[in-house]
Order: C-alpha cells, then structure tokens, then sequence
C-alpha cells in the first residue's frame, strides 16, 4: 500500500489551511470555517482541485479521533464546582436560553418539512453554541473580566450538559429502532451511564488521580489518550455514541489534580485532530447541494439571530444585568460550530434526509463567520442601538456649554 500520494495531499492541504487561517485570524474568523473550506476544496465535487486521496478511509478514522478530542476536552474543560455552586441559576439562565432555541428550533424543522427525526435533529443543530468558539473570543478580545461573562460562560457550562444528554437521547432516536420495550431498554442504559460517569466525576477524582502517578510524560499521554478512546468506543457500544463517551471520560480526569497537566497535552492534540474532523467533513459537502437547502439556510440563520437577541437579553435581565450584556452575550453565543456538525454526521450514518448534511455545513460557515464579527462590534453595536454614544456626546457638550 503506497500512502506517498495522500501524505502529500494532506500535507499541502495543512499548509493551505494555515495560509487560510491566518488571513482569517487578520479578520477575526475562527479555524472551524476555515478547515471546513479547504476539506471543500479538495472535495471530489471540486475537480478542478490536482490532488486527491487515494485511501480516504484512514482519513476518516483520523476524523473520528478529532472528535473524540474536541468532545474530551470539552469533558476535562467543565467547570464542576461552578455548574454544582450554583446549578440553580445556572439551569435557569441556560436552561432557558437552549428552551428557546430548541422549541422554536423544532418547530422549524417541521416547516421545512424533512420529517420528525430531521427535525430532532435540526432542532439541536440550531440550539447550542460552541463552546471552543465562545471561550476563545472571550480570552482573544479580552472579556474574561466583563462582568457578563461568567454569565455566558454559566450558559456553555449548562449547554455542555445538555448536548451530553441530548446526544444519549439522539443516538437512540437515530437508531431506527421500533420495538418501545427496546426503545426503552436503550435509553435506559444510556442514562445509567451518564449518571454513573458523573457520580465518578463528582466523587471518584482521587481514586481516579492513583491511575496518573507516573513522573513519565510520555506513559501520561499515551494512557489518558487511550482512555479517550477506549470510551469512545465503549459510548459507541452502549448506544451514547463515541463522542459522549469521550466527554464523560474528559469529565472524570477533569475532577483529579492531574486536569491542567492533561489538558497542557491534550489541547496541541485536540487543534490537530480536531483540524482532521473539520477538514474531512468539508471532504464530504457537496457545493452543488447547496441551492437545495440556501432557503432553509438562510431562515435558520435569521431564526438562531434573533432568537440569540431575545434569549440573550432574557439571560442577562434573569442575572440582574442591563441591555448592553444582554448584547454581548446574545453576540458570543451566536457561534455554532462542532456540536452541529456531529449531528450531521449521526443524521447522515443514519440515512436521514440527505440535505441535512449540506444544510449543517452552510449553515455552521455562516454562523462561524457572522458570530465572531458579531462579538467583536457588539459594544460598537449597543452603543448605537442603545444611543449611549449620542448621549454621552450630548452630556459633554452640555457640560462643555455649561462651563
């Protein structure tokens, strides 16, 4: 097996999503679309792209650890003592922003008329931010001591939780099962597993720290990724899919003293696997599907803006906080991304509507692209919308004649 050939594809797209990105970075524009246009690129519906992969199917198992890491990291990254802390407020405040995004979500996916499990599916496409997108915009437009965003940060936590259970919830959906008593046997054990895995994470973290005692960085890394994986594909096995068994997994060894050592290490592999994710979903768009699904599309987008609005100054009003954080939270949390685009991929290994996928794809470059422009104006658009600038400049002139 020669692999010479797909060695030097990959590697030249890896280069020009680093040239890419970096023209997106100038412009304030996340990796997400950015990898998901070069994947595009090289796709077999572009021929006039010189270079193709000969064994795309490693390509895909490569894809499959990106999302086992995009999904553990996020497991490591959640934040226990504040979600428990304070799981009252929190619950509100994001239970009520993805209530809203989800309902209404649901109820699109109904009017666009793709059946019942498209709708489920559309529904959570639609509802939940992406976490990576939102934490990196507040840490690069240096937001961190806003008095908002533990607030929007409160509403990934509750998010987090919620795609873990929505995910177990799916899986089974999606499974095509149609006896109830099996129906439900499934389900069943799937929240057993939940429940259990955040048991060991609230409880189990020093029993858990015993596994990491090794001064060995290189054994360090090679069993936490192992047990990446190794519940992946248990999650995978109990109906959870992979990526909530990689989640669950990061939850547990995010609760030991080890957490900032393994995500030291494990935030390098998650940029490059999860690059492979991205990429090889790009692979998979058809851009000659997109006139099918440009309506739906653009429909979803004007529904999740104004729903973020809506739901953004409802969270900040809930938390005691004025309309200008009611505009940066409805901005940051515009931003969806690898949670969408792993229910594309379930909805397309179930052989759900095909333009679920092309759908997914249009919809995430958009919304990658419009939220972080969003957020990096969103003082510049509450001053204008809220006329703090016209009134500012009013005082001081007042004051100014007054003197």
């Amino acid at each position: 097996m020669h692999l010479g050939p797909d060695l030097l594809v990959l590697g030249v797209l890896f280069v020009i999503a680093y040239v890419l990105g970096r023209l997106g970075k100038s412009i304030g524009l996340p990796a997400i679309p950015v990898y998901m246009v070069v994947g595009l690129i090289a796709s077999p519906y572009f021929e006039w792209f010189p270079l193709e992969f000969e064994h795309g199917e490693y390509i895909e198992l490569i894809a499959v650890f990106g999302l086992i890491l995009l999904l553990f990291n996020l497991g490591l990254e959640f934040d226990q003592d504040e979600f428990f802390s304070n799981a009252g407020k929190l619950l509100i405040s994001g239970g009520s922003y993805i209530l809203i995004n989800m309902v209404v979500g649901f109820g699109f996916g109904f009017l666009v008329g793709w059946g019942t499990r498209e709708a489920l599916v559309i529904a959570g496409i639609t509802a939940t931010s992406s976490s990576a997108i939102v934490t990196k915009l507040l840490i690069e437009l240096n937001r961190l001591a806003n008095r908002e965003t533990p607030m929007i940060l409160g509403v990934t936590v509750v998010e987090d939780v919620f795609i873990a259970i929505y995910l177990a919830i799916v899986s089974v959906v999606l499974s095509g099962e149609t006896e109830i008593w099996l129906v439900v046997g499934k389900l069943g054990i799937s929240f057993v597993f939940l429940v259990v895995m955040f048991s060991v994470a609230r409880w189990g973290g020093k029993v858990v720290s015993r596994l990491f005692r090794t001064k060995d960085d290189e054994l360090f890394t090679i069993l936490f990724f192992g047990l990446a994986i190794m519940f992946g594909g248990l999650g995978e096995i109990l109906g959870v899919t992979d990526a909530i068994g990689a989640f669950l997994i990061g939850l547990v060894l995010g609760a030991t003293r080890y957490r900032n050592k393994i995500e030291h290490i494990a935030i390098p592999l998650r940029d490059v696997f999860g690059a492979f994710f991205f990429l090889n979903f790009g692979l998979g768009l058809d851009p000659t599907a997109f006139p099918a699904v440009i309506v739906p599309v653009v429909l979803a987008v004007v529904m999740t803006m104004t729903l973020n609005v809506i739901g953004g100054q409802f969270v900040a009003w809930l938390n005691g906080f004025g309309p200008q954080a009611g505009i940066n939270t409805a901005a940051i949390l515009q931003n969806r991304g690898e949670f969408a685009l792993i229910l594309a991929t379930l909805a397309l290994a179930a052989g759900l509507d095909e333009r679920i996928q092309p759908f997914a794809g249009l919809y995430v470059l958009i919304m990658a692209i419009i939220g972080p422009i969003l957020a990096v104006n969103s003082e510049r658009i509450g001053s204008f919308v809220l006329g703090t600038e016209r009134k500012a400049r009013a005082k001081a002139a007042a004051a100014a004649a007054a003197g």
